[in-house]
């Protein structure tokens, strides 16, 4: 994942924060080669702003 806009070094200075931005930057823009942790995912789902209609579908796997 590659991200231009966003100084990483300062976000990953709080774990959760930067937890939350990661996941909605994967899937909101694409994973590449990466792939979501289920976990982080579940133990995020109230934080993470995406897409309602891509929240309705992952909503399937959480």
């Amino acid at each position: 994942m590659k991200n231009w806009s966003t100084d990483i070094s300062e976000l990953q200075k709080d774990p959760g924060k930067f937890s939350v931005w990661r996941l909605e930057q994967l899937i909101n823009f694409g994973l590449g080669e990466e792939k979501i942790d289920l976990n982080e995912l579940r133990k995020h789902w109230g934080e993470v702003d995406i897409d309602p209609y891509k929240r309705k579908f992952l909503s399937l796997f959480v």
